[in-house]
């Protein structure tokens, strides 16, 4: 069995309310600490085994591949979860913008919210990819085409005389 697929077991199997909510809570603990240590370092590439990597944040390495699960969609180059090992090569360049940005979707408020955003992208920054983020939720309807429009085909009749029959 896969490492990622190890850590789907344990974060995705089917247990009782309170004992999920304590895995969360301990799982987004780690992956805070880790998040802590590399923007504190104002790391952007990582690179290392698996096992050097975990060893490295002080987690298992089941838990650094739930770790990678995470950020995945922040890195420049997309890892293969499915491939992973102990000794696999990482070699990990996060985008530091979209990783914020990602933080917003997935509304990790202990995360975005961390101090140590403020010595990577200014104020400014961080108000701009979070109004992209807005932005990005906001649905926007386009206006019908009323009966008596002309038609959108452009042969000049009435909608309703035309593509509206």
């Amino acid at each position: 069995m896969s490492l990622h697929e190890q850590w789907k077991n344990i974060a995705f199997e089917e247990t009782d309310q309170e004992k999920a909510n304590q895995f969360w809570e301990e799982y987004c603990e780690i992956e805070q600490g880790i998040y802590e240590d590399i923007l504190g370092k104002k790391e952007d590439k990582i690179s290392g085994t698996l096992k050097e990597l975990a060893e490295k944040y002080g987690v298992t390495t089941v838990f650094f591949v739930g770790f990678l699960d995470g950020i995945n969609d922040s890195l420049v180059d997309l890892v293969d979860l499915e491939s992973l090992n102990e000794e696999s090569e990482l070699n990990l360049h996060i985008d530091l913008e979209k990783l914020y940005f990602n933080m917003l979707a997935v509304k990790a408020d202990w995360l975005y919210s961390l101090p140590q955003w403020d010595d990577i992208l200014t104020e400014e920054k961080r108000k701009e990819i979070k109004k992209e983020y807005n932005a990005s939720k906001t649905v926007v309807k386009e206006d019908k085409t009323g009966r008596n429009d002309p038609c959108v085909c452009g042969s000049g009749k009435k909608y309703k005389k035309c593509c509206g029959k």
